[in-house]
């Protein structure tokens, strides 16, 4: 199969060829006006964890001229400040890049990226963030130039890049869960052995909050109405889900633990339509919010975190929800398992099961909290020393910066 993708992906290449020349020249003719050490290529900045994480990689390099190439239309521009910078020019080329009745432009503008590359006078690193335009693109690219790929998770990305493996250098993988399956991926397709090489494991990173009860005084009041500290250690038991309300995510789970349960739930992102109207009132929609600040005070106004996902990496609202004291009430996929263990950080629900079933069995554990809030305590200051511990960003930092970096 692998072999097969292989002679499909030149034979795309041919027929490409003209429209990639075109680019060129048009590059030639138009160059960028400024001096790039590193080119990263990213689908969106609209709310997201892996939008957060590519921001958060961007700064990781000020004595550096980056340029941002963003290639699909976003859904809006909330994450956009966050990729902004002195040291940093963006490009969003998705109108060009992102529409379907005019595919040609997509692929002229794949000689016309690919002429502003090998146009600097100093060979860049490119940098791809799970992007479709940056796979297509790398064919394109000639060595010396070094293309270092990112992969979130196990997806239909994990298909999509397979014939583009001869051109990246090194593939980033955010968890072991996600290298165990491509691996296992590999092996089906029988993609040659010397590609498990180029695979590392690089953890995602969040900037560790200040100590709990830091970012406010005194007592909060939560989604329900009720009033308890941000430390989580007193007053109504209270969930909150964080993310988007994508089919995967089953958003609606919580809002169904929420109505069992009857402890109130919050819900942080664009989430709300994605819950059946006559569950919405078990739950407080905070919607989309940018603001650190406030998405800090969020966190402290709750004590358990909910994962319902049917698969995941490692999710960073996790890490966040942990650096705060609060509990992982999740389903045991992806890397959760590795750093949830029951009763010392949280529960995991057994994903397997029917979702009545994963109701049910977030309900017993909710019961017993509420029974035992010294077990609450405990997690939270657990949860506390385990985020310092594990998910700084220093360790992030300095692979990412030794990747690229490294000549």
């Amino acid at each position: 199969m692998y072999q097969w993708l292989i002679r499909k992906r030149r034979l795309e290449d041919v027929i490409i060829f003209p429209f990639a020349l075109l680019g060129r020249l048009i590059a030639r003719f138009r160059p960028l006006k400024e001096e790039y050490d590193i080119f990263f290529f990213f689908p969106f900045y609209h709310v997201g964890g892996a939008e957060k994480v590519h921001s958060e990689i961007v700064k990781l390099f000020p004595e550096k001229k980056i340029a941002v190439f963003f290639t699909k239309r976003s859904m809006n521009e909330a994450m956009l400040p966050r990729f902004r910078g002195g040291n940093i020019t963006i490009y969003n080329v998705a109108a060009y890049t992102d529409n379907k009745w005019l595919y040609f432009l997509n692929l002229t503008w794949r000689g016309i990226a690919a002429g502003y590359i090998h146009r600097q006078r100093r060979t860049p690193v490119v940098l791809n963030g799970q992007c479709n335009f940056a796979y297509k693109l790398s064919p394109h690219l000639r060595p010396p130039v070094r293309q270092i790929e990112l992969i979130h998770s196990f997806c239909s990305f994990s298909y999509i890049r397979l014939p583009f493996l001869p051109f990246y250098t090194a593939t980033v993988m955010i968890s072991r869960d996600s290298i165990a399956q491509h691996l296992a991926l590999y092996k089906r397709y029988k993609v040659p052995a010397h590609f498990e090489q180029r695979i590392r494991l690089i953890m995602n990173g969040i900037p560790l909050p200040d100590s709990i009860g830091s970012a406010g005084e005194g007592p909060v009041a939560g989604p329900g109405g009720d009033m308890h500290n941000t430390n989580g250690q007193a007053g109504a038991l209270s969930l909150l889900y964080v993310g988007r309300g994508t089919e995967e995510k089953r958003p609606w789970l919580v809002a169904e633990i929420a109505k069992a349960s009857g402890l109130p739930a919050g819900f942080l992102g664009p989430v709300e339509a994605a819950i059946p109207a006559e569950l919405r009132p078990y739950g407080h929609f905070y919607g989309e919010q940018t603001d650190a600040a406030a998405i800090d005070r969020i966190y402290r106004q709750h004590q358990v975190i909910m994962i319902t996902s049917t698969r995941e990496g490692f999710p960073m609202v996790i890490m966040e929800a942990m650096a705060r004291g609060l509990a992982v009430l999740a389903t045991d996929v992806g890397d959760i398992p590795y750093h949830v263990k029951n009763g010392e950080n949280g529960f995991l629900l057994d994903h397997t099961q029917p979702e009545a079933g994963i109701v049910e069995q977030a309900v017993q554990c909710l019961a017993r909290w509420r029974q035992h809030p010294e077990q609450l305590q405990a997690i939270a200051a657990a949860n506390i020393r385990y985020a310092r511990e594990h998910f700084g960003m220093e360790a992030f930092a300095q692979a990412y910066r030794s990747l690229l970096l490294e000549l």
